[in-house]
């Protein structure tokens, strides 16, 4: 398996893969990298880089929420024009967006059994 240390980068190619008008919590991110947790992920995307082109506005928390924070309500807005669709509540409609994992070039790419990425999705909970 390829991600045998820790490395920003690592996060930052998996969430490229989530594209325009999709949303990814922190934890369906952490899942498909080994030795990562959703924290590793928040973490990563606080520490971003000037120049670095990951859609950090595409992953939330696990309730569906946008995490208050300073860049909260310029989240909001970059996923409304993304087509992002909120319910009363103001979380994110999970089942009209919900990422559904990453390409088979990534999976290949990165070393990784298709199968079990498969399987790592199908437990993914929204």
């Amino acid at each position: 398996m390829k991600f045998l240390t820790y490395d920003y980068n690592l996060i930052y190619t998996l969430i490229k893969e989530v594209p325009k008008g999709q949303i990814a919590s922190y934890g369906m991110v952490a899942s498909l990298l080994p030795g990562v947790t959703a924290r590793m992920v928040g973490r990563a995307l606080s520490h971003m880089p000037r120049g670095e082109k990951a859609p950090w506005q595409r992953i939330i928390n696990a309730s569906g929420a946008i995490s208050p924070r300073p860049g909260a309500s310029k989240q909001r807005e970059r996923l409304l024009k993304e087509g992002v669709t909120f319910r009363k509540n103001g979380n994110v409609d999970w089942a009209a967006h919900r990422w559904q994992g990453p390409s088979q070039q990534w999976i290949i790419e990165n070393g990784l059994d298709p199968n079990d990425v498969m399987e790592i999705i199908a437990g993914w909970r929204h």
